[in-house]
């Protein structure tokens, strides 16, 4: 009787820990996305995460906020829409325990214009539309800083420190640089001379990055995109599947040939 019973015992031991480590390897997850590039980018890595048994439920935001208090909320597994600046200001103003785990691609940021052709033709008093989040707007305003349209105060907007319109030392032409959400900039184009425009945004409304910007962003600059998760999941052994799946050479085939230099792979 005893020994049936430390038979059963040793059985139920057994069962839960096969059930600890199924659950532990999950085969399904959310991830959120962007919307516009990162929807088509994220349908091929379904596709090869499936193979490694991996299946991915793509979760679409059409801003740059919910997709972090989803992912810290638990409501998603991983993110893949934000580069490490923008993550890292998130981060500090609202206590986010999310780490990035992979490179994804990164989306070089334009200055579009519907009237002008080249920043030479910006005239003055120009207004210029950047975004109004500490990341993006620095970034704004150092590609402003690199066409030569306005320089900034020594110490800022690289190395950790956001550069802000109030950063600006030197603006001979007068622009006005009206800070608006990153979403609102493609709608304001056509009372704006130019703006600052995130890549995604710019592809859902229909401006494209070799026809319609009059200065560009390193392709290989510092900003690019990556995915997330909460820190507590960071080893999981889906986080390495779906790293591996996005870094895989039929996810940068597709970047490489689908958006032709738009965007590019950052693994």
């Amino acid at each position: 009787m005893l020994k049936s019973l430390g038979k059963l015992a040793a059985l139920a031991a057994l069962v839960l820990a096969v059930g600890a480590v199924a659950a532990q390897e999950r085969t399904r997850i959310k991830v959120g996305v962007s919307v516009g590039n990162a929807e088509q980018t994220f349908e091929v890595v379904k596709k090869v995460a499936a193979r490694d048994g991996l299946d991915i439920q793509v979760v679409v935001f059409s801003d740059y906020l919910q997709p972090n208090e989803a992912l810290a909320a638990g409501d998603l597994d991983a993110n893949a829409f934000q580069h490490k600046p923008f993550l890292d200001s998130q981060i500090k103003a609202r206590g986010y325990k999310i780490v990035p785990v992979g490179l994804t691609l990164t989306a070089p940021l334009g200055i579009y214009s519907k009237r002008y052709k080249s920043v030479d033709q910006l005239p003055a008093g120009a207004r210029i539309g950047i975004q109004n989040d500490p990341s993006n707007g620095n970034r704004a305003l150092l590609l402003l800083q690199k066409a030569g349209l306005l320089k900034l105060r020594p110490g800022v907007g690289e190395n950790g420190v956001n550069a802000t319109p109030l950063d600006v030392v030197e603006n001979p032409r007068k622009l006005k640089l009206i800070e608006l959400d990153a979403a609102q900039l493609p709608r304001a184009l056509d009372d704006l001379a130019a703006a600052s425009i995130n890549n995604d945004y710019a592809f859902r409304a229909g401006l494209s990055l070799q026809r319609d910007t009059i200065a560009v962003e390193d392709a290989k600059g510092p900003y690019a995109n990556l995915i997330a998760t909460r820190a507590e999941d960071k080893d999981k052994p889906w986080v390495r599947k779906l790293v591996k799946a996005y870094q895989s050479e039929e996810v940068r085939r597709f970047i490489e040939s689908e958006f032709k230099g738009s965007l590019v792979p950052a693994f």
